[in-house]
Order: C-alpha cells, then sequence, then structure tokens
C-alpha cells in the first residue's frame, strides 16, 4: 500500500483537520466546568440506605441541575458539585435529593476553581518538559541511524504526531459544547494525557522499524525503506487500534453518563493516533529529509 508516496494527500485531510479545530476553538471555546471556574458543593447524608446512585444522578439532571456532578462518600452520604447556586437553587436541590430519602445536609459552601491559575501554568511547564524528555530519549534511542536523518528530529516529530492527536479531540468538544452543551474539567486532562501517551507510544513503534530497516539495509532508498517500515507496522496499528476502539465503543454506551465524555475524548483521540502515526509521522520524515537535501 502507498502511504509515504501519497503524503500530499494524508498532509491535507491532517492540516484541514488542524485548521479546522483551531477556528473551532478560537470562534467557539472550549464550555470549561466547574473544575476550572469553581461553583457550589453540596454533601448530605441519607438516615437510611441511599438509593442508586445513577438515579439521584438522574433526577438531579432533569431537574435542571447539569453542570456539575453528583458523587457518592462513603456508604449514605452523597455529595453535589454544581455551578455557584442561589439559596433558591440550594434548596430546589435539596428537594430533588430528598425524594429519594430523609437526609441530613452536612454542608454547603462555595468552592473555588480544581484547575487553578498557577495549576494550569504548572501543567504547561510539565508537559515541556515531558516534550522535551521524550525529543532526548528518542534522540538517545535513534543514535545509530542518525547519519540517515538526524535522531532528534524523530523525536521531534514524534511530538508533532501527539500535538496533531491532541488538537483534533479539543475541536470536537468546541462543537459539542456549542450544540451539545458537553463540558471540560479534569477527566479531560486525564484523557488527553491518555491520548498523547498513546499517540507516542504508536509512533515510536512505527519509528522503531524504520530504524530497524535503516541499520540492516542502509540508505540507499530511505524513502522506500520508510514505506516498507510503515507497511510492516500496518496491520499491528489497525489491530491495536480496533480492539481498543472496540472497549471503549462498549463502555460508551454501556458504562453510564459520567465516563460519557472521558470515553469520547479517548475514542477521538486513539483513532486520530492511530493514522497519524502511520499516515502523518513516517511521511513527514521522508518529506523533511527530502527538504534538507534540496
Amino acid at each position: 500500500m502507498k502511504i509515504v508516496g501519497k503524503r500530499k494527500l494524508w498532509f491535507g485531510i491532517s492540516g484541514a483537520m488542524v485548521i479546522i479545530s483551531i477556528i473551532l476553538l478560537a470562534t467557539l471555546g472550549l464550555k470549561l466546568n466547574i473544575d476550572f471556574t469553581g461553583g457550589s458543593l453540596l454533601e448530605v447524608e441519607y438516615t437510611d440506605e441511599r438509593a442508586d446512585i445513577t438515579e439521584i444522578r438522574a433526577s438531579v439532571e432533569d431537574a435542571g441541575f447539569v453542570e456539575g456532578a453528583v458523587q457518592p462518600s462513603d456508604d449514605k452520604g452523597l455529595i453535589v458539585r454544581q455551578a455557584t447556586l442561589t439559596e433558591d437553587r440550594h434548596q430546589e436541590l435539596v428537594a430533588v435529593l430528598e425524594t429519594f430519602g430523609e437526609l441530613d445536609e452536612l454542608r454547603f459552601d462555595s468552592i473555588g476553581p480544581v484547575i487553578g491559575a498557577e495549576l494550569q501554568k504548572k501543567s504547561f511547564v510539565a508537559l515541556g518538559l515531558i516534550f522535551l524528555a521524550i525529543i532526548l530519549y528518542v534522540a538517545f534511542a535513534f543514535r545509530k541511524v542518525s547519519r540517515y536523518i538526524k535522531s532528534w528530529k524523530y523525536g521531534v516529530l514524534t511530538i508533532v504526531a501527539a500535538l496533531h492527536d491532541i488538537m483534533i479531540p479539543l475541536g470536537v468538544f468546541a462543537l459539542l459544547g456549542h450544540f451539545t452543551g458537553a463540558t471540560v474539567g479534569t477527566a479531560f486532562v486525564a484523557a488527553l494525557l491518555t491520548v498523547l501517551g498513546y499517540s507516542v507510544n504508536d509512533t515510536i513503534v512505527v519509528f522503531d522499524r524504520v530504524r530497524e530497516n535503516l541499520i540492516e539495509d542502509g540508505d540507499g532508498h530511505f524513502e522506500q525503506t520508510v514505506e516498507d517500515s510503515v507497511n510492516q507496522t500496518l496491520a499491528r496499528s489497525i489491530n491495536t487500534t480496533v480492539t481498543t476502539l472496540l472497549a471503549l465503543v462498549a463502555i460508551y454506551f454501556f458504562g453510564g453518563e459520567t465516563v460519557k465524555d472521558f470515553v469520547l475524548v479517548l475514542i477521538n483521540g486513539i483513532g486520530v493516533g492511530a493514522y497519524s502515526s502511520v499516515f502523518l509521522a513516517s511521511p513527514l520524515l521522508v518529506e523533511w529529509r527530502n527538504w534538507e537535501n534540496k
């Protein structure tokens, strides 16, 4: 299968997806939940056995409290986090919870954002250090083929593919936030980090086969060597991605409402990650080398 030979087609597809995602983020933005914005926290404890948490969540959402989270606490307790509530809305929420049994209200507080400005700053710094560590590690691992193309460039292209895989879910959630009210919070960040790890791993597997073939065959036909390497790992990439996506789709439909957004990010990111590892990272490697030769 010609993959590297048709790289301009894949570059066009990837470029279009990234540009659309950037436009959606710039125009619609992401709808942040209370993990970023802060809000109100209500903690209650039922006198008798607590009802099924799924039923409680459904009733709370049906009453219009859709922006936060409902979490169990101990055997009989319940913690509800919502956007900032007035006293009237506070009492309405308590009334909804009382339909499931007699309860004691333990506290009702205003809370700050879980992900504050300082934590966001530190997260970006940490992410930058992680990217640098990946580049250095890949440069060291691929040092034996640096005479064909500098080993650090494998690391740079690994990061480029990972950023590509993160941008697409961001654009998707900007669109979903506008039309369906989907919000992003700590679970969304965790899902993006999971996608990042998957993408890096998948790209390194393909590059590692390129490295092995370069050591064995030399640099006589660099583009053909990369083409062969991609095709040799194609079945592995497809099988791994399909089996992973099958599990994620099952969780999405049968795992409950609380994990749907998290799983949706993974479905988008892992699907795009499999595409970028095969159709973007390796063709970029060939394009970069050809550009240097010119």
